[in-house]
């Protein structure tokens, strides 16, 4: 019997944050460490996915496989892949994360915000490990909890609004998400296992039905246009980590469940939709970036560019080649690490000046520059300068999706021109107007604020500079997803390798492909 270490990694953060709770509140300095050591544990014991993960297979790996409710065939069934393992390893450091940028923000309820922030880790890893249906239903809507606590409790002015926004979007697309796991169980043989739900073919009018119930509850996670529009008030609501959490790990979600439900269950579905899902991302990519320049608020205008980031995401899953869709995950994992890095910024920032105004500020480079090194490079990281993170991911993104059509790459390119004009601008502002007298004497960031920031500059650079320590993990899942998708395992451009000077751009398949 192999080591659960998957159980280990769902139901570690939930019992140390049920450990949390046998502290006195009034100990918040023994609360604050018990909740870092948690989180570092935590991250230990994730490395051996990193370390022992066999590249060469698209099978599920550290499977643990446990009947349940035997009467309804649900198991117990946790197992990770090429596509699902960078996002727990994520989720794990993140956390680490959004523990210490809360050091000295919060201010009350101390022990239940870390709580909920340990109870939030294990349902996400839960989400990324889960194969049973049923399974993954649970940690899919026990996420809301502890967000919707985190948000509502210690957010902003506005935090009730944002949080019963915020609930009630993902609720509604979560409820017909159900509806279309229910109807797959009673069409697949009465079986949650989503492997074996993989496996089965469906009329192509009931997976077109059903793609549009997993969308509602996918598209409303990523957030795609339009229905984007409870992201700003949730970010600019949430607390630091809050904010850090939604954009690092929460919305990667909804693209992954693109990935692992949408594209091999309903494979002549996702075929067919390829072009609407292309157009609705292209509105996306560039609504939200005209969208930033117009934002006054520094939380909204770096939620709006998640809109713009995120529609690059799923562009380059639905353009259905090796290409785009390895740029896709690998832009899933960039974002997560430059937009969390932008939050913890703001996070920063906001604890010192106590406001969100574009234009309270001016000149911080004077008085904070050390912050505004970190900062300048997260930016250059966002708008994909060459050699950082951001880049490698577009590029592949870009190249894929031309192969499939040249108009999306075309259209998509100028959102990347947006980008760069809306982040720079926001910089200048932030850094090199005139300097504001209030902010004479600001202190400067310190050792812990430092090193919250190094794993995100780390990442940016390791990415950026040898992206294959990251796409070596997904080019065997990535093709075999394809060809469950396709029938080839290059997907639509069908020969073609990255790296290559030669490529051959073949015809999707109609909606008679995706089950040979």
């Amino acid at each position: 019997m192999t080591f659960p270490i998957l159980s280990l990694l769902v139901f570690f953060p939930i019992l140390g944050g049920i450990l949390l709770l046998g502290i006195g509140k009034e100990n918040v300095k023994g609360v604050k460490i018990m909740a870092l050591v948690i989180s570092l544990v935590e991250f230990v014991i994730s490395l051996p996915l990193w370390f022992s993960f066999d590249k060469t297979t698209h099978h599920m790996q550290f499977v643990e496989r446990h009947s349940w409710i035997s009467i309804f065939n649900i198991e117990y069934y946790l197992g990770i892949d090429g596509i699902s393992v960078l996002f727990v390893l994520l989720s794990a450091l993140v956390t680490i994360l959004c523990v210490l940028v809360s050091w000295n923000s919060i201010e009350i309820k101390v022990k239940e915000f870390f709580v909920s922030l340990l109870l939030l880790e294990g349902a996400m890893i839960g989400v990324f490990c889960a194969l049973d249906f049923f399974l993954f239903y649970i940690f899919w809507e026990a996420m809301l909890i502890p967000m919707f606590l985190l948000i509502g409790i210690w957010g902003g002015p506005n935090r009730i609004y944002a949080t019963t926004k915020f609930f009630l979007y993902t609720l509604v697309g979560s409820l017909l998400m159900l509806v279309g796991i229910i109807t797959l169980y009673m069409q697949g043989g009465n079986t949650f296992d989503i492997l074996a739900l993989a496996e089965q073919h469906y009329p192509v009018k009931l997976q077109l039905v059903l793609f549009w119930a997993f969308f509602a509850a996918f598209a409303v996670k990523v957030p795609m246009w339009p229905l984007h529009t409870w992201l700003p008030d949730a970010h600019t609501e949430a607390p630091a980590a809050g904010s850090v959490v939604l954009a690092a790990i929460l919305i990667k979600m909804g693209a992954y469940g693109f990935l692992r439900f949408s594209m091999p269950i309903l494979p002549d579905a996702t075929s067919a939709m390829m072009i609407p899902m292309l157009v609705l991302s292209l509105i996306g990519i560039v609504y939200g970036g005209f969208i930033c320049l117009a934002q006054s608020d520094l939380k909204r205008l770096i939620a709006y560019s998640s809109v713009s980031h995120m529609g690059f995401v799923t562009l380059g899953i639905f353009a259905l080649n090796t290409q785009s869709v390895e740029g896709g995950i690998l832009q899933m994992i960039n974002h997560g690490v430059v937009t969390g890095a932008l939050f913890l910024g703001i996070g920063m920032v906001y604890e010192r000046t106590h406001t969100r105004k574009i234009s309270d500020y001016g000149g911080l480079a004077t008085n904070m520059p050390i912050f505004a090194s970190f900062f300048l490079l997260f930016t250059l990281a966002s708008v994909g300068l060459p050699g950082t993170n951001g880049f490698i991911g577009e590029l592949l993104i870009l190249l894929g999706s031309f192969l499939t059509r040249p108009w999306v790459a075309l259209i998509a390119a100028s959102g990347l021109i947006i980008g760069a004009w809306y982040m720079l601008w926001l910089y200048q502002r932030i850094f090199f107007n005139p300097v504001n007298a209030r902010w004479n004497g600001i202190r400067e960031l310190g050792i812990r604020e430092i090193v919250t920031f190094l794993p995100m500059v780390v990442l940016i650079f390791w990415i950026g500079l040898y992206p294959n320590s990251m796409l070596d993990y997904m080019h065997v899942s990535v093709a075999h997803l394809l060809e469950q998708v396709t029938g080839n395992p290059a997907g639509v451009a069908s020969g073609v390798q990255f790296g290559m000077d030669s490529a051959v751009n073949v015809v999707p398949h109609g909606p008679q492909v995706g089950h040979q």
